[in-house]
């Protein structure tokens, strides 16, 4: 009697007879051979056909299999160094072998195809070998997050994905009506877990957020997953004490569970195996100098031109790289502009023109990882916060109130899921971290 597995345990099962129920990856037709490429979604094996081996109704289905179709193989596991699959180094000696469906006329082949062509077909996209280690690798860094924040200390307390306020900017929310009144969906749960941070000392909220950009850069999407941690008595430098130790800890967890995903995505890993604590930091004025110099230094126009900031202005793309390039290991840039942060921000003592924010930089071009702050405890400076920037004090008394029971200094940050997964496989693109992607030109599928 054939035990029925999934191919990721297919090493503990040499010599013995089993049953693997999946999809046919690829097929090599040679004769009385038919090498099959199986996959079960937990790996890829090598099944042997072998005419003399199989009842001939059985090798006929072997020989008419195509891409896509799905079949149950029962057979003898056989350990062979040159069986490719993942893992390799198995394959299983065919002795029976059912088709439960064909499929005909599969749209995704092993030929090349445009990118907007596979995002159309995002729905079967997701069965290729590339997307497979991608969306593994993206569900080991949500793993890897809340295992580190529940094992210290941090309780998840959900917030709400529709809201009557803004978070962060005002002009990029998407509204929603809510039975007659204008509703948005949230762009970040901070501003309820600060309420709910009074609650339980540490806390976090994890799930999708909304900003309505008109962004087409390959680090924005309409729709990601953001993680966001918010910690009572948290000063700026604890908080990047602990960011440290929380990024390091994710980008390990994929190093060591996610070997052979690495090298489908041909990830040169020697730099991910540096992000260990602790992390450099600098402040935005010396960023600023830094960035200057460089500039200083580069002889080609295009780049000068990219380079070019003035003090005050937030950062853009080639000055995330540059700075971050400086550094072997992601980098915190600190105490920016308060003009180009978020209005709870707190105020550096005698430099209101700048607060105590910081962001985390990602080596190689990915740019900003993390973004976070010390918050305004005040209730009369963030009241007067709250004024300046012009925002209706009405639509915020419960977040104002906040200040007047028991206010403490406290501190958080957000992290994006798929900004860190395109990190750490190495992507060009945040589009392939997330199983359906939108984007501003993208609903559908």
């Amino acid at each position: 009697m054939s035990k029925i597995i999934t191919i990721s345990e297919i090493a503990n099962h040499v010599g013995e007879e089993v049953t693997v129920r999946g999809w046919l990856y690829n097929r090599t037709d040679k004769g009385k051979l038919q090498f099959l490429s199986v996959r079960d979604g937990s790996g890829i094996v090598q099944a042997v056909a072998f005419k003399k081996e199989l009842p001939e109704s059985d090798f006929t289905v072997a020989q008419s299999l195509t891409q896509e179709a799905s079949i149950v193989m029962t057979g003898t596991v056989r350990a062979d160094d040159r069986a490719p699959g993942y893992p390799g180094g198995y394959e299983i000696g065919l002795k029976n072998l059912q088709l439960i469906q064909q499929s005909e006329g599969y749209p995704i082949s092993p030929k090349e195809h445009g990118v907007e062509f596979l995002m159309d077909n995002r729905h079967f996209w997701v069965r290729s070998l590339r997307q497979w280690a991608i969306l593994r690798v993206r569900a080991t860094v949500i793993r890897a997050i809340r295992n580190w924040l529940d094992d210290h200390g941090y309780l998840l307390v959900d917030t709400p994905i529709l809201s009557g306020l803004a978070g962060e900017n005002s002009t990029d929310l998407f509204e929603v009506d809510y039975f007659g009144e204008p509703a948005f969906l949230a762009q970040t749960g901070q501003l309820y877990n600060e309420a709910n941070m009074m609650s339980f000392g540490k806390v976090y909220c994890f799930g999708p957020t909304f900003r309505a950009e008109r962004s087409k850069t390959r680090r924005h999407l309409v729709e990601f997953w953001m993680v966001e941690p918010e910690m009572a008595f948290f000063n700026l430098e604890d908080l990047m004490e602990m960011e440290e130790q929380f990024v390091s800890a994710i980008v390990q967890a994929v190093l060591k569970n996610h070997e052979q995903e690495l090298k489908i995505l041909e990830r040169d890993t020697s730099r991910l195996t540096q992000v260990t604590p602790p992390f450099a930091r600098i402040s935005y004025d010396d960023a600023v100098k830094l960035v200057a110099e460089i500039r200083e230094k580069t002889d080609d126009p295009e780049q000068k031109e990219l380079l070019r900031l003035d003090w005050g202005t937030d950062f853009g793309s080639p000055h995330e790289t540059v700075i971050a390039e400086s550094f072997d290991r992601p980098v915190f840039v600190y105490h920016y502009p308060t003009a180009v942060k978020a209005f709870y921000m707190q105020p550096v003592a005698g430099r209101p023109e700048i607060c105590r924010s910081v962001d985390l930089l990602a080596p190689e071009g990915y740019g900003e990882i993390t973004g976070g702050s010390e918050r305004i405890h005040d209730a009369e400076l963030l009241a007067e916060r709250v004024k300046e920037v012009g925002i209706d004090p009405e639509n915020y008394t419960w977040y104002l109130d906040l200040r007047k029971f028991g206010s403490v200094p406290h501190s958080g940050f957000g992290l994006g899921v798929e900004r860190t997964v395109a990190w750490i496989c190495g992507l060009p693109h945040v589009r392939e971290t997330i199983p359906y992607a939108r984007t501003l030109n993208r609903l559908f599928p």
